[in-house]
């Protein structure tokens, strides 16, 4: 027992100031997801886009699902929404009562995602579990407003920046579950021993970036990197559970992962989530590299209390910009009891993701029974790290929004209103605002999808008339290029599918 203990504290020991940099960092993400979303309040929050609250309900929600955002189907009420969300997040950030910030962050980002489902991507749900443990996490200890106030209450700063919990455990083993899982998924040849999904990745001009325009045409070099990539998420977490030269192996995942997000970045159009997986890998920093980062990046803000972080937050005092104080005379719980419930409640849940994510896979283990998901869903503790898995998505192509004016002139929307035509774009990923309306562009072509395409053909019609008074149109055709990716660089002749009409009803 008492060497089962040592392993575990020497593998699940993380550095407090890589956890606050993990904080700062996640919450500069929230922001960013926050201000990129805002751009789309009416078209995919309100009942006015492209989602109505009826539609949601009907179709994609769970008994179990909570969500502040679907309270009200008005763009302003999810405006104000926003905003709040967007305080908490600056408040984490800074970290301003960094646990109730935490939570806050975390209970209204899970609301925001479950008001619109056919948008969300992996790297979202990555966030929003991130976010959880982090509740349990002693982020806010470095690097933040709490650490200065509670360092000149104490006239002293902590020398001792390593930390082991039950909840350090659950941050580990959840990022190593992200690869590990998804390695799992990818069952098919074309992963582990054709080589050929990274082809079939790029293949695809939706989310073809410059960088994979350059070394698509080296079918060995994406077979090498294609295998490079699922050997990396198969085995390089495994490096984690190794007791010994910890600092080496933690650099190792490090340096590998941050390297490996930048270059699927460069390749392929993914939104967001390059980084939140980089973010999420540097609360493993250890201590070596923190010292360096310490004394060479963050001299003014080494130590909580010292320097220009503490005179930033001393004036904020002064000025009583941060200010907020809440006091319960009498705790709801003994406080003895608080740490044992804690992280009781963190090893129960972390069992339960793992259970979740196995249960996704191939492997012959015991699944989770439907009668035990509501736990999951209610938290949002339900994960599926199926990118690219088991194959490729193959039905490429793009989209031609062909509308009818009063003339009788065909114009595409989707090319800010010039004549129709059956051409591909030069770049076909520049077509979407922004990787929201990718992800949703993808969903809307799916059958089972089908009850999202009125909607969306109507929003369209309606913005564009709105937008464009003195060249309205009477009917609209959302039309898919299908141009399905072929081995070998052949290349397919693209064929017409109309996904959906609407028209303006005739005037009386």
């Amino acid at each position: 027992m008492k060497y089962l203990e040592t392993y575990f504290r020497k593998v699940f020991t993380v550095d407090l100031r890589a956890l606050a940099i993990m904080r700062i960092w996640l919450a500069g993400i929230i922001l960013l997801d926050l201000a990129i979303r805002a751009t789309d309040l009416e078209a995919h929050y309100s009942n006015m886009g492209v989602l109505p609250l009826h539609v949601l309900h009907q179709h994609l929600w769970l008994p179990h699902f909570f969500s502040f955002h679907t309270l009200s189907g008005l763009w302003q009420f999810q405006a104000v929404l926003f905003g709040i969300a967007a305080v908490f997040a600056f408040c984490l950030l800074l970290g301003y009562k960094t646990r109730l910030a935490s939570i806050a962050s975390w209970l209204l980002l899970l609301s925001l995602q479950n008001r619109n489902l056919v948008i969300g991507q992996g790297g979202d749900d990555l966030l929003r579990m991130l976010l959880f443990w982090g509740i349990f996490l002693p982020w806010g200890r470095f690097y933040s407003y709490d650490a200065t106030k509670q360092s000149q209450q104490l006239s002293t700063t902590p020398s001792d920046t390593s930390y082991f919990s039950p909840a350090t455990v659950a941050y580990i083993v959840q990022v190593g579950l992200v690869y590990v899982s998804t390695a799992l998924l990818k069952n098919s040849p074309e992963w582990h021993t054709d080589g050929t999904a990274l082809y079939y990745a790029l293949s695809l001009d939706q989310i073809l970036m410059p960088l994979g325009r350059i070394i698509y045409p080296y079918p060995e070099l994406l077979r090498v990197l294609t295998l490079a990539a699922y050997y990396t998420e198969l085995i390089l977490p495994f490096l984690l559970l190794i007791p010994v030269y910890t600092t080496f192996f933690r650099l190792v995942v490090v340096g590998v992962l941050v390297g490996f997000h930048i270059g699927i970045s460069l390749t392929l159009f993914v939104g967001l989530f390059y980084l939140i997986n980089i973010a999420s890998v540097a609360g493993l920093l250890p201590p070596p590299a923190m010292d360096w980062i310490d004394r060479r990046l963050l001299s003014s803000f080494r130590r909580p209390g010292t320097g220009q972080f503490r005179n930033v937050f001393r004036r904020l005092r002064q000025q009583r910009l941060l200010s907020v104080e809440v006091k319960m005379h009498r705790p709801l719980l003994p406080t003895h009891l608080l740490p044992q419930l804690r992280n009781g409640f963190v090893t129960v849940t972390l069992l339960y993701c793992i259970w979740w994510n196995l249960s996704g896979t191939h492997l012959p283990l015991q699944k989770i029974p439907d009668s035990s998901r509501w736990f999951g869903y209610l938290l949002r503790l339900d994960q599926h790290w199926g990118m690219f898995a088991p194959i490729v998505f193959r039905d490429d192509g793009w989209y031609i929004l062909e509308g009818q004016t009063a003339k009788g002139k065909a114009i595409d929307l989707n090319q800010q209103g010039k004549e129709v035509d059956d051409v591909k774009p030069a770049s076909v990923v520049s077509l979407f605002k922004n990787d929201r309306w990718r992800k949703y562009s993808e969903n809307y072509l799916f059958v089972n999808n089908a009850y999202m395409r009125p909607y969306y053909c109507n929003y369209l019609m309606r913005r564009w008339n709105e937008d464009h008074p003195a060249e309205p149109i009477k009917q609209l055709q959302v039309v898919y290029m299908k141009e399905p990716s072929l081995p070998d660089y052949q290349v397919a002749v693209p064929t017409r599918e109309v996904l959906c009409i609407c028209a303006n009803e005739p005037e009386k």
